[in-house]
């Protein structure tokens, strides 16, 4: 029965990949420390040299749901220009794909104290089906089951403007459309990724003199035709730049907690737990992610 059971929730998630064509790319709830992977104008940011890895697992309670795993590199070269690196790695069920970019970004004094940012992402989408751990009923093997992989070029681009206190971002990553899957000899379309549209911004207040408590509100915005807008609100609260808690909320279907902290001066730690929101999912389908970024100057 049980086995039964995973077959039909493995063939609706089929089904559902195959009707849908304006999916959302991966989620990340601590955004703020890998904004590369959305704007590449985010690299090498105030002259900094850092990487950052994640790890995102989403729905725990159920086999084979959607993990992801992210890593950012960025540093300054030069005066004004900035390099790095961002990778996006999300697996669900049967089906892989990894993002994969090199940013480049330039500094523009625009004010006394504001500073545009212009990015550039190049790269592209490594995409992979593997059905050979699908069961069926049939003695005979199925020949559209069959397993795909593939590579699709793509390039982004980004904004950033930023002072001391606040900034504001806006980016489209991805800009091409990439199909995931072909219509060709027994294989069927499984999905296109759209281009989407990010809009990010965050303000630091100091709550005291000193800046030993800095209330941190901040948003990300996501838009993609053919689906609706998803946003994230966070809400964070530091503790004399060492320590920092704060709670989140997504306007598609989620709540959560998120806690941060400055293992040394160059090494932080956060945490994200998440709470589905919506009522035709189960209690137990909680989310959980990790960051660890490492900061060399």
């Amino acid at each position: 029965m049980k086995k039964v059971k995973y077959i039909l929730f493995s063939s609706s998630l089929l089904l559902f990949s195959g009707v849908i064509f304006a999916q959302q790319e991966s989620i990340t709830t601590i955004y703020k420390d890998q904004m590369n992977i959305v704007n590449p104008a985010f690299a090498g940011l105030d002259k900094e040299t850092n990487v950052s890895v994640g790890f995102r697992k989403q729905w725990v309670g159920i086999t084979n749901a959607p993990e992801t795993q992210t890593l950012v590199f960025g540093t300054s070269v030069g005066k004004n220009l900035g390099i790095g690196v961002s990778a996006v790695n999300d697996k669900t069920f049967i089906e892989k794909q990894t993002n994969f970019g090199i940013d480049f970004s330039y500094k523009l004094k625009v004010a006394p104290e504001l500073d545009m940012y212009l990015g550039l992402k190049a790269g592209g989408n490594f995409y992979e089906v593997n059905t050979s751990g699908l069961g069926t009923f049939n003695t005979v093997s199925d020949p559209a089951l069959v397993s795909y992989s593939s590579f699709k070029p793509n390039f982004g681009v980004g904004a950033v403007l930023r002072n001391e206190k606040y900034f504001f971002s806006l980016s489209v990553p991805r800009i091409l459309n990439t199909v995931r899957s072909r219509n060709e000899d027994a294989q069927n379309y499984v999905a296109t990724n759209r281009p989407h549209l990010y809009v990010s911004g965050g303000y630091d207040y100091d709550l005291d003199n000193a800046s030993e408590m800095i209330l941190k509100p901040s948003f990300l915005m996501r838009f993609v035709d053919g689906a609706p807008a998803s946003i994230d609100y966070n809400l964070g609260l530091s503790f004399f730049k060492t320590f920092e808690v704060g709670a989140m909320y997504r306007s598609s279907d989620a709540i959560g907690g998120i806690a941060k902290i400055n293992i040394s001066k160059r090494l932080l730690f956060g945490y994200a737990y998440e709470a589905t929101t919506r009522s035709d999912m189960a209690n137990r389908l909680n989310t959980h992610e990790f960051l660890l970024k490492y900061k060399f100057k």
